[in-house]
């Protein structure tokens, strides 16, 4: 799903196609119906269903309009200097956007389409071109009840018109429908029943995560957790997969309940911004809106208390763990402490360097065979270790996780690269070397 959010074609044209299909599904059958008139029992739509039908059709659109253009939200910070926060307990800047260099409030996170740091992401859908958020839930939620509803509506009718068709196959086919009626109606129904399937889908994962007051994103890091648990369990350690902190101590794993369930009703009236039921489907009804206090709704997030204390999701990610601070030994080894030479010229400085550098060559000419394969030899159990157990190796073959249906967080729309536990202090020659022992664990 990255590849098709990020594509310029569909990002140009996804909003246009999906008022074609809404158009021929919803028009195009009731000129059908007019049309065709008695050659396709029962006939004409009635009155009622003509006014229900449209209603539908009506409410549809609108919040089909509303969840394409309602702003997803935005962050608004004091005038005053930010300062970064300092590292967590596992040596991460967590809450911290480096793109935004701005605080990342908990649920919160940067869109690659948006270029900004969504309040409470679900997903960035490419058929609205907007993102899923605390804001635009409520409309998303509202169009997809009523494309639905569409949806049931139109398969009922067709479903009447072929019902008769085949209780009155023997008759001859003068008697019927002509052929460029049967031609409309088959399409009708194929894409009917297809676009109702993906949408049904569509529809109840949405339920089940606005029940859950679970978004699509926090989604995959519990799947992710849990199978990091599972891993943990299974190899009978508590070890963190092998990462040390800061302060060099190996980190062992805790694990970490999904904070933001607080009750189903209380769930279900968060997410759709007011405990008035009957405005939670009533399409012209607003959104949630981000406080400019700085504080409260879409700044904070009550927790149901489980977790040992508040603030723990997401759980920490040993991948980036692994590639942050600390990952690579040569990060951990600080200047402090370290005398820097001083040299009267810019010849003695010279000469110093071609001393140090024939040394460092008679020194390498002897141990290079011997280091290299030991460096080949631990990093290649290392990695084989880990792709072993599913982890490190993702369902498409890359490096990093997926869940089962082969999903990364950038297939949600977040932008994995604010992150302030990139490669930034690993050696090119150190990336080269990381890369050229995948690719041997792939060849074997």
């Amino acid at each position: 799903m990255s590849g098709l959010n990020d594509s310029p074609i569909v990002k140009r044209l996804a909003v246009p196609a999906v008022c074609l299909l809404i158009a021929f599904l919803a028009y195009s059958s009731q000129i059908l119906f007019y049309v065709a008139d008695d050659s396709l029992p029962p006939g004409r739509l009635s009155k009622t269903e003509t006014y229900i039908f449209n209603t539908l059709l009506l409410c549809l659109w609108y919040t089909y309009y509303k969840a394409c253009t309602v702003d997803p939200g935005r962050y608004t910070f004091p005038d005053e200097v930010i300062e970064v926060p300092e590292p967590d307990e596992y040596g991460l800047l967590r809450r911290w956007c480096r793109k935004c260099s701005a605080p990342k409030p908990p649920r919160a996170h940067h869109c690659r389409s948006c270029r900004r740091c969504v309040p409470r992401m679900d997903h960035h859908c490419p058929w609205t071109s907007n993102c899923v958020s605390m804001r635009t839930f409520p409309h998303f939620l509202r169009f997809l009840l009523y494309t639905n509803l569409s949806l049931w509506t139109l398969a009922q009718h067709l479903y009447l018109r072929f019902a008769d068709l085949w209780a009155h196959r023997a008759l001859p086919s003068y008697l019927g429908p002509s052929l460029p009626v049967l031609v409309h109606l088959t399409l009708l129904s194929l894409v009917t029943f297809f676009t109702s399937l993906a949408l049904f889908i569509l529809f109840f994962s949405t339920l089940r995560g606005w029940v859950l007051n679970e978004t699509m994103i926090e989604g995959w890091e519990l799947d992710r957790h849990t199978a990091l648990c599972e891993r943990t369990s299974k190899n009978g350690s508590g070890d963190f997969w092998s990462v040390t902190g800061p302060d060099g101590k190996k980190l062992r794993l805790e694990k970490v309940e999904f904070p933001y369930d607080v009750g189903i009703f209380d769930n279900l009236a968060q997410a759709m911004g007011t405990r008035n039921v009957l405005l939670w489907f009533f399409p012209f009804a607003g959104n949630p809106e981000i406080s400019k206090s700085g504080t409260g709704c879409g700044w904070e997030w009550p927790e149901n208390g489980i977790n040992r204390t508040e603030g723990m999701w997401p759980p920490p990610d040993p991948d980036k763990m692994r590639r942050g601070q600390g990952g690579w030994p040569g990060a951990a080894r600080g200047a402090e402490g370290v005398r820097v030479p001083r040299y009267a010229s810019k010849e003695e400085e010279l000469e110093a360097f071609k001393s140090r550098q024939e040394a460092d060559r008679k020194r390498w000419a002897g141990e290079r065979s011997r280091l290299m394969a030991e460096l080949e030899e631990a990093d290649y159990e290392l990695v084989s270790e880990e792709s072993d157990d599913g982890y490190e190796q993702g369902a498409d073959g890359e490096p990093g996780w997926t869940n089962a249906d082969g999903e990364r967080l950038q297939d949600f729309g977040v932008d994995e690269d604010e992150d302030m536990t990139d490669d930034e202090d690993v050696p090119l020659a150190e990336i080269l070397r990381r890369r050229k022992v995948l690719q041997k664990d792939g060849e074997e």
